[in-house]
Parts: C-alpha cells; structure tokens; sequence
C-alpha cells in the first residue's frame, strides 16, 4: 500500500543528540561524575516521558545517584535537559517541508516529559512542520505501547500501512510494526538517506 504520511521521532531523528559538554556542564551542576549522572537520569526515564513531575522525576535520579537535589537544583537540571535537545537537524526540517510539498501528511511521535514538550510549543515555527503531534507525557502512554502508536495515525487520518515512522531505537520501531505500520530504524542521516525514501517512494531529500 501506499505511503501516505511519515511520522517522525524527536530526539535523535529531529535533533541532534546531546553534545558531550551540555552533559558535563549538567552534571556538574549535579555534584555528580558524568558516568553516574547519565545512569541515573536514564534509569526509570519512561515514567517521567509518560508524565511524571519534574520535581518527582530528579528526585528520583538524585536517590539513584546517592544524592538530594532541592528545588532550585531541580529548576536548573530541567533547564539543563531542555539544552541537551534544542539543537535540530536542518537537514531532516528541509525534507520534511519537501514531502508537505508532495502531498504527504507528517506526524510527530515521541517519548519525551512535559518540560521539553513545552519547550517545544514554544519554539517558534517549530510544531508548524507537523500536521498531528503525539508526545507521550499528554497521554500518559508511551512507546513501544500500542495506543501511542494508534494516536498517531488515527489522528493523521490514515491507515496504519499508510504511515512509515522513522525512529532511532529497535524496540519503538518493532512498537509501530506490531501495529501495522511501516517503520524504519534511523541510525544516521546519510545512511537513512541512502537507503529509505527510494524503498517507499518518496521524495529524496536534497543534497547537502
């Protein structure tokens, strides 16, 4: 069946991942060797992208890390977090305008916590680029779960062989196969590139 829309993952996909000095300056902040604060800021991470607090989340990461982090710290490491995914990919902006352009329909899917999803709404033209959005902390559901695979292609108006989603992680892209969708793994730009559009017949991006 023909591809109809693209939905695209955030971080990692849309932007760039966070640079080795955004890291070190946050855990820093932290009072914590980068090793140990990536350990525990990752550890129970999906509960926060499925709409845990803030304040409950680095609470939680800081009893991971055998520390305490009180409110103003916290204030500073969701500011520091909102810095780790601001950087975009121009790149993937530019084809996403290209396959609008054809006719196609664009969606974005991701696992993220309500601080960046705000910080997304605010980023001027940014969500202008989507024609549906599906971030995990408004539904308190998050991928590889099957309804937020649904969300995305229900409210996109297509069916779910229609769709090809693009995300940087395995077990999201075998979430959205389960549940009819094409899905393709994004290990970087050039290969995905080389690779993808041609297999369903879209637009290739420009060169750049």
């Amino acid at each position: 069946m023909t591809i109809k829309s693209v939905v695209f993952d955030f971080g990692n996909v849309i932007c760039f991942p966070p640079t080795q000095e955004k890291i070190e300056r946050a855990a820093a902040e932290a009072g914590l060797p980068v090793d140990r604060f990536l350990q525990a800021m990752w550890k129970d991470r999906l509960p926060y992208d499925g709409g845990l607090t803030p304040q409950e989340y680095w609470r939680g990461v800081a009893a991971h890390a055998s520390t305490e982090f009180d409110d103003s710290l916290i204030e500073r490491m969701v500011g520091h977090e909102i810095g780790f995914w601001n950087t975009f990919d121009a790149r993937v902006l530019e084809w996403i305008k290209t396959l609008r352009a054809n006719g196609f329909t664009i969606g974005i899917l991701s696992n993220l916590p309500h601080p960046i999803a705000a910080s997304l709404r605010n980023t001027e033209g940014f969500l202008e680029h989507f024609d549906h959005i599906t971030f995990s902390c408004d539904l308190r559901l998050f991928k590889p779960q099957a309804g937020i695979y649904l969300h995305s292609y229900q409210g996109l108006g297509v069916a779910p062989e229609e769709v090809l989603f693009i995300d940087d992680k395995m077990e999201n892209v075998e979430g959205a196969r389960a549940v009819g969708m094409r899905a393709e793994l994004f290990s970087s730009w050039e290969e995905f590139v080389r690779d993808v559009p041609g297999r369903y017949s879209l637009p290739k991006p420009a060169s750049r």
